[in-house]
Formats: structure tokens, C-alpha cells, sequence
């Protein structure tokens, strides 16, 4: 074998293996990545020979073979394209990489994190796992002859005649004996479905393709179907339920981006705060934290991103103020927004049955980012009380929407029937319906086991009520709505009551001659005495009712500012809040048992030594129904039942003694 040449390759590179060895990459494994990524790369540029007619004859089927030999413990990698001359190899391997050693080791040798993604090292990346490394190739030009490189590590190589007769390059890594992982068929197996399993050439190992090589997102939305997208969801994710809907990303201005982003269903167990969602490079994965490029509200969303134009090769504080990195985070926001609106007007149905998941996150993005609010504001949707006489809109078949100037593709899953009964509003079609009666008021309900009471309340008096009962509606999102829209009043069902749920009881203000007291006074008396709990504002009303037995006795109420401010209170000292001492406790003045204790009370006959026995019924029935209108709002700890089972106990055994 004639050796071509030997040579040192020279601007002080001996301070760059040590660079390259121990910190070129965080992960040594990603010498894999970048030796594929180069074969892809030599089978392109074949391709593109061909094309431009600099080849005869057919090109062979493209692929990329890996070979390991555990005893001899190297590792190669030989892939079919456009090969190397040995003036190739001298300007691409000995010049290219080297050239600027000294500016490379001033710029990187303190900062060699920073060089995560930096393909243009990918082949010197090898020395990190190996003691020598080898290059046989063969140019596809005419009349070429193949060569053979050689380097172990230091400044100098090898450049030799070859005996190779096909086109295109082997890389052999000799591994270091602390790299022997390497040389393992399994652990390969595993790093090419990692980093390279939707590159676009086959992939060859013990005669096997070893990996799947369709890379969907880069394929026109036109041409797949719901099942190729279900399909691909189900590879990147096994094991979990199909995702609700998703959009297909596609533009190349003014950056080139493609990509799928899925809405899974979400798990109570489900950090939201960390992304899933894939990174690639020209179909090289590079990364499963997209969080610097995905707005914060959208982390939910799984998928993959696939961007040339993604600074890889700077701080995570440096990717988030990157431009481009904004441009990206605003455009995939901007085509979930685009995507919502179109299943809201197109099968509302279907965009409520997806709500319960997305929802949250559709609030927190609104008020995160004003161009998203903008967005989805006319499409977040309330549970509410509302009835309506409505019709099925559904469609029997999915929807796949393009947009012609961009290519997004848009799709969701649909379901046979429907199995959500429960009505939804937007804020706009609430204030409209009720602007006649509620004069820009809402009315809300934020725990529906709690404050059914109120609830049924508000609904018998044909007063509707949204449902706002996430931790985010009642912390923040209320507060927001209400900023936004300044002429809106928000008020809990169980704050005091509406003027439109009560009537004017005129019997109450007429003055009785026998204590020259009115109605309303001797009642709130009573019940003040019975209770004897100063914090506790005693108030009386009538509510409307055409059966005044069906409503309360007593309602405990919660003045909206005051319980808002002990929420926020509560909030800021991270610890959970308590049932207010002060609240107010409305006495229905027109339930008759309410009556019928005024009657008890009027009739009281204190015996001979001072006591009466029909008014320590009245004082036990007062705490009774105080115990009835405090289990609607909270549940009692264990010595507060114990204390209600008791009185309910005597003032059973009272009621049967005559």
C-alpha cells in the first residue's frame, strides 16, 4: 500500500483533541448522531451530482450501513454516497475542521457546553470515543482513486492508497476501552432510534433497517390521514390515549419550520411545566426541552419541531431572547389559536368535548400573551345553567383544513357520539342573553358540591350562572376577565344576594305594639341570642319563591370583596384558606319554619325557676338550621359533626316530647 502522504496537521492544534476528547459534547453518544448525519449528508450531495448530471449510469439504492466487532472493539459507519478524493480529505478533514484552531480554542476551550449542536465538528466529535480513527473512500468523479485516512488522536495522520472499488465512505472508530459500550449491537440500536430514526436514508445493521426513516411532518398534510397521524402519535408516545386534536406546521418564511404538534389528554399525574416535545435539525433529533421555544401555556402540547433556523449552539437565557426564537414561539402560538377557532366554528361539539383539557391552558395563555388573547377570546367557552333548545351540529366526517399561504395542515379526532351534556357559553353570548336583567353582571360558581344550594337558587329565579371552578378561574382568571372588562361585575353565587332573588316583606316592617319591635328585628334577635357569635352578621330576607318550603331557611353568605382579599391573602402565604369567622348568615324570613320559631318564641312560658322549655327549642332549632346552612357551604371537622349530631339528637328528642 503506496502511502500518499504523512503530515502534521499544524496552528497549534494539539490544544484541541484534549477539547474535543473530554468536553466537545455534554454526551459523548452524540458522535453517532453527527457520523450519520455526515453519511446523509455524502448521499444528498450524490443525489444532487445526478441531478445535475455528473454521474452516469443509476444511482444505487441509498443507505447507510453500521458494523460493530465487540473483540476487536471498533465501530463503523459506511454509507453509499458522493465520496471523497485525497484532495477532498486534505481540505474537508485535515484543512476545513482546523483552520481556525486558535479562534476555536479562544472561543469554546471556557465556554465547551456552548457547543451542543455544532454539526460542523460532527466528524471530529469521534475522538471522544475513540483512540484511532479510519476513512476509506471513493469519489464518485471519474477516474478516482480510493484512499485511506488515518489519525489516532494526535496531530499527526495518515494519507494511503486504498483497495476500496465502490463509491462513497467508511469511518472506523477504534474504541477506547472505556467507550466498549460502543461496540455493543443493542446499545447502537438505541442511539440510532434516539438521534437518527426519522432520517430519510435506511439504516442497516445485521442486515436489519433499524429505523423508521418516515419523517411525517415533512410530508404535504394533503397526502395523510387521520390514521397516519394517530399512528406516528402512538410511536412517539406508546402507551398513552390518542391526543384530542392537532396541527401540522409548515412554513419557510420567515423561518423554515416544519413540525406536528399534538393536544394530549391530560393525566391529574401530568407535570405541565415540563415540554415533550422533540427538537430535530433537518430530521436529526437534538433535544426533548423545547421549553425556550414553546410559550410556557402550551407546554402540554407533544410533537415534534423540526427547524435548521434554532440557534442550537447558545445559552438556554440566549435561546429565549434569540429573534428568531421569538418569531417561532409566536407562529406555533398564533397556529394553535387558528386551530382552536377553526373546530369552535366548524364542530362545536367537539371543541367543547376537548375543552376540559385545553381549557386551562387557553386561559393562562390569554392572559400570558396579548396576541393570544386576541386569538381565543371570543372562544373560551363556561360551562353554565343555561338551557337552550339546540340541535346536533356534529359532522359524521373529520375535517382537514389547509392554509394555502402557509401549508398548515389542521385535524382532530372524532369521536361517534358525544357524551358531554353539559351546556357551554362564551362570555359574550352570557352578557347578551341577560343584558335585559343582569345589567353586565355575571354570576359564577366556583365549587359546585359546595354551592349547589345558591346555584338551584339563582336558576329558580331564572338567573343564569357560569361555572368558573378551576384553581385558575378563581385565583387569576376571574381578576383578568374583570381587567378586560372593566364594566362587568363578577359576583359568586354565595356572596350576598342579587335584589332580583329577594322581595320586599312588608309584614317585616310593621312595629308589633307588645315588644315595639318589627318583624325582622325580633327574628334577627332571636337568632343573635341563639348564636351568640358577634363575628356573625345576622341579616334578613325574603326570597322569592312560589313555594317558599322549597327554599332554604338560611343561606351563610360571603361578601365578594372581603372573601376575595382573605383567597388572595391565603394565596400569598402559600397555605390554604380557612372558613371565614365573619360572614353573614340571611334568615328567609318567608320559609315557614322561620315562622313557626317566631310563633315558639312569642309563646314561651318561663316555669318557677326561671327557665322554659319552648324557648330552649327555639335556641336549639336557631343553632340547627346555623349547622344546615353551614353544611352547604363547607364540611364540618370531627368535633364540629359530633357537636351537630348531638343537637339534632335533642332537638329530635324536644320535637317528640308531647
Amino acid at each position: 500500500m503506496a502511502v500518499l502522504e504523512k503530515g502534521n496537521i499544524t496552528i497549534h492544534t494539539e490544544n484541541i483533541f484534549p477539547i474535543i476528547k473530554k468536553s466537545l459534547y455534554t454526551d459523548h453518544e452524540i458522535f453517532l448522531r453527527e457520523l450519520v448525519s455526515n453519511s446523509v449528508d455524502a448521499i444528498s450531495k450524490l443525489k444532487m451530482a445526478s441531478l445535475a448530471g455528473e454521474t452516469t449510469g443509476d444511482l444505487p439504492e441509498p443507505q447507510i450501513k453500521i458494523a460493530v466487532d465487540q473483540t476487536k472493539k471498533t465501530l463503523s459507519v459506511s454509507d453509499n454516497g458522493i465520496g471523497m478524493t485525497a484532495e477532498e480529505i486534505k481540505k474537508y478533514i485535515n484543512q476545513v475542521a482546523f483552520s481556525s484552531a486558535e479562534d476555536f480554542i479562544q472561543k469554546y476551550e471556557k465556554t465547551a457546553n456552548d457547543l451542543i449542536g455544532h454539526f460542523g465538528l460532527g466528524f471530529y466529535s469521534s475522538f471522544m470515543v475513540a483512540k484511532q480513527v479510519e476513512i476509506d473512500t471513493l469519489s464518485y468523479k471519474e477516474g478516482a482513486t480510493a484512499v485511506h485516512w488515518s489519525c489516532d488522536g494526535s496531530p499527526e495522520f495518515e494519507l494511503t492508497d486504498s483497495e476500496r472499488t465502490t463509491v462513497g465512505t467508511t469511518i472506523t472508530l477504534t474504541l477506547q476501552d472505556e467507550e466498549v459500550e460502543y461496540a455493543e449491537p443493542q446499545r447502537i440500536k438505541q442511539l440510532i432510534k434516539t438521534y437518527c430514526d426519522f432520517m430519510p436514508v435506511k439504516i442497516v445493521m445485521d442486515g436489519e433497517q433499524i429505523n423508521k426513516q418516515r419523517s411525517l411532518w415533512k410530508e404535504s398534510p394533503q397526502n395523510l390521514t387521520k390514521d397516519d397521524y394517530l399512528e406516528f402519535y402512538r410511536y412517539l408516545y406508546p402507551f398513552q390515549e390518542d391526543p384530542l386534536l392537532w396541527v401540522h406546521l409548515n412554513t419557510d418564511y420567515p423561518f423554515l419550520l416544519n413540525g406536528i404538534l399534538y393536544f394530549p389528554k391530560l393525566k391529574p399525574d401530568v407535570d405541565v411545566s415540563k415540554g415533550q416535545i422533540k427538537l430535530f435539525c433537518n430530521q436529526v433529533f437534538v433535544s426533548d426541552h423545547c421549553e425556550e421555544i414553546i410559550p410556557d401555556f402550551l407546554m402540554p402540547l407533544r410533537g415534534v419541531i423540526d427547524s435548521p433556523d434554532i440557534p442550537l449552539n447558545v445559552s438556554r437565557s440566549a435561546l429565549t431572547n434569540d429573534r428568531t426564537v421569538r418569531r417561532i414561539a409566536d407562529f406555533i402560538a398564533k397556529k394553535i389559536g387558528d386551530r382552536l377557532k377553526s373546530l369552535y366554528r366548524e364542530n362545536r361539539d367537539e371543541y367543547v368535548s376537548c375543552w376540559e383539557d385545553v381549557g386551562t391552558f387557553v386561559k393562562y395563555g390569554s392572559m400570558k400573551n396579548e396576541k393570544f388573547r386576541k386569538q381565543v377570546e371570543d372562544f373560551i367557552i363556561y360551562p353554565t345553567t343555561y338551557q337552550a333548545d339546540a340541535t346536533s351540529s356534529s359532522e359524521d366526517t373529520p375535517k382537514v383544513e389547509v392554509q394555502t399561504e402557509s401549508g398548515d395542515a389542521w385535524e382532530d379526532v372524532k369521536t361517534n357520539t358525544s357524551t358531554n351534556t353539559k351546556p357551554y357559553t362564551t362570555l359574550k353570548e352570557y352578557l347578551e342573553r341577560n343584558k335585559a336583567t343582569q345589567e353586565n353582571r355575571v354570576f359564577y360558581c366556583s365549587d359546585t358540591s359546595t354551592q349547589s344550594t345558591y346555584v338551584e337558587l339563582y336558576k329558580n329565579q331564572g338567573l343564569e350562572v357560569l361555572f368558573l371552578d378551576s384553581f385558575i378561574d378563581t385565583n387569576y382568571f376571574i381578576p383578568f376577565l374583570e381587567r378586560e372588562h372593566s364594566d362587568v361585575t363578577f359576583s359568586r353565587v354565595d356572596s350576598e344576594l342579587d335584589k332580583t332573588l329577594v322581595e320586599d316583606d312588608k309584614a317585616q316592617e310593621i312595629v308589633d305594639p307588645s315588644t315595639n319591635k318589627t318583624r325582622s328585628e325580633l327574628i334577627k334577635e332571636i337568632f343573635e341570642k341563639a348564636l351568640n357569635k358577634p363575628r356573625v352578621n345576622i341579616k334578613t330576607q325574603a326570597i322569592k319563591s312560589d313555594d317558599p318550603q322549597s327554599t332554604p331557611p338560611a343561606m351563610v353568605l360571603l361578601p365578594e370583596a372581603m372573601r376575595r382579599l382573605q383567597e388572595m391573602t391565603a394565596l400569598m402565604q402559600e397555605k390554604a384558606m380557612g372558613f371565614p369567622e365573619d360572614h353573614i348568615l340571611m334568615i328567609n324570613t318567608s320559609h315557614p319554619l322561620i315562622q313557626n320559631i317566631l310563633d315558639l318564641n312569642k309563646g314561651s312560658i318561663i316555669d318557677a325557676s326561671g327557665n322554659s322549655t319552648s324557648n330552649e327549642l327555639v335556641n336549639m332549632m336557631c343553632l340547627h338550621i346555623y349547622d344546615l346552612a353551614l353544611m352547604a357551604q363547607k364540611a364540618f371537622d370531627a368535633e364540629g359533626m359530633k357537636a351537630f349530631v348531638e343537637r339534632s339528637n335533642q332537638v329530635l328528642t324536644k320535637l317528640t316530647q308531647n
